[in-house]
């Protein structure tokens, strides 16, 4: 890896003003609108004292070739950083430099024209960042096999799901001739062999000399893909350094506040929704029905929870995940319409859940993800990590069986019929069946 810098942000900032989109550094583009837009608001309140920065003397250096990742909560300034970095804004105050074409994937369908297709847009993407038609023609065929939707490509991308989107827009992205690859968390959008084919690729393009920086709440993806990690809080840089040491510290930290078996969940912490529903504790019990953090090998846990609903639900739907506490990637996730059960009306008040669950895990560290949401697939809140706890390798209750080795391979240990029966004859030698 060279140690040549291409992005340098040196005391960055990026201000909004409330209430109003005029006024401040931005593009000509907004400018103009905004000039538009000033006569219609005159005689209306205008908020222009209020003042939001969304970064704040953020500074960083990427070297060419590294797989950066930008993590932080919800709201921190991920997207805003790369909206400066890919020039679709101007920070209002620090600077950028960078070295080099830069691809972008920030937004489904940034960059394409609803009315061309997929192959003019291709050519219009290249043609953007400088290229020649010929060497846009070279890698035409690559591009199209990557996205999987040759049967579309003459189609107008108006038409395309946000799924296809997605696919051709990182196609295009990852095998133009960019210097520079910045991915927001759109890949959530696509399906979970498209996004392992995605990583994949990033991980090719950076070991060509390319660097990449990924947005991502895929804690796993990032401490995978990425060799170093900048995590933002509220718009400022708080940490820096190796990919998997920041992972660590940002998981440490963006837990409930837990008392053994136990979690109360503050309104400030981490979540999505939160407006017309809210999880306010959660709670581990053991088989003896005792508030537990820890788990013998072979117990089943329970989690009970205590929701408060503001406005009515006709549609809701409990999820409950378990995932690996090093990493955040899920073991395991049940739905409370499992098995074909109805969705859940919940008028306003306060409900507790009680979830037993028939999961067998093997020693480790795990943690608890709680969500409410419709069955449409609108999140009214869920929380991950609200609760963490242990399995241990002895057997509870009294049990003889434990878990007899040093490593421990896997995270479930399901149940399964073996069966065993002599065969009735033993197979001819190989030669005597020539």
């Amino acid at each position: 890896m060279s140690n040549e810098v291409v992005i340098r942000v040196e005391e960055v900032g990026k201000r909004y003003r409330l209430g109003t989109t005029y006024g401040g550094a931005g593009l000509l583009s907004e400018r103009l609108g905004n000039a538009l837009r000033r006569p219609f608001r005159r005689g209306k309140q205008r908020a222009e004292s209020g003042e939001f920065w969304a970064l704040r003397n953020v500074s960083l250096d990427v070297e060419r070739g590294q797989v950066v990742g930008l993590i932080g909560r919800n709201g921190a300034g991920k997207s805003t950083l790369l909206k400066l970095l890919s020039r679709i804004t101007l920070p209002t105050e620090g600077r950028i430099e960078l070295q080099g074409r830069v691809g972008t994937l920030l937004e489904v369908g940034t960059g394409f024209h609803g009315e061309l297709t997929g192959r003019d847009n291709i050519f219009l993407n290249g043609t953007i960042l400088g290229m020649r038609r010929r060497e846009i023609a070279a890698r035409y065929e690559d591009i199209v096999e990557f996205s999987g939707i040759a049967r579309f490509i003459d189609t107008p991308v108006k038409r395309y799901s946000s799924g296809m989107f997605v696919r051709l827009a990182f196609a295009v992205a990852a095998h133009l001739e960019t210097d520079i690859l910045l991915v927001d968390e759109v890949l959530a959008v696509g399906d979970t062999d498209f996004q392992r084919k995605c990583l994949g690729k990033m991980q090719e393009v950076a070991e060509g000399g390319r660097t990449v920086v990924f947005v991502s709440h895929n804690m796993a993806a990032v401490q995978r893909l990425c060799n170093h990690a900048f995590l933002l809080e509220s718009g400022r840089l708080v940490r820096a350094g190796r990919g998997d040491d920041v992972v660590a510290a940002y998981l440490e930290e963006a837990g409930a506040d837990q008392l053994g078996g136990e979690a109360t969940i503050a309104p400030e912490t981490h979540r999505v929704g939160g407006e017309d529903a809210r999880l306010l504790r959660i709670a581990l019990r053991g088989p003896a029905g005792v508030r537990t953090d820890h788990l013998n090998y072979g117990e089943r846990p329970t989690v009970e929870a205590t929701f408060e609903i503001s406005k009515p639900v006709d549609d809701a739907m409990l999820e409950l995940g378990i995932s690996d506490a090093a990493d955040g990637s899920r073991v395991a996730t049940v739905h409370s319409t499992d098995g074909g059960r109805a969705p859940l009306g919940l008028e306003p008040g306060v409900y507790t859940i009680i979830v037993e669950i028939a999961l067998a895990l093997l020693p480790g560290e795990f943690a608890i993800d709680m969500g409410l949401h419709r069955i449409g697939g609108q999140t009214l809140d869920a929380v991950e990590r609200a609760l963490r706890f242990s399995v241990s390798r002895t057997g509870g209750l009294g049990s003889t069986e434990f878990w007899p080795w040093p490593t421990v391979r896997g995270q479930v240990r399901p149940d399964a019929e073996w069966s065993f029966a002599p065969s009735d004859a033993l197979p001819a030698p190989l030669e005597a069946r020539q």
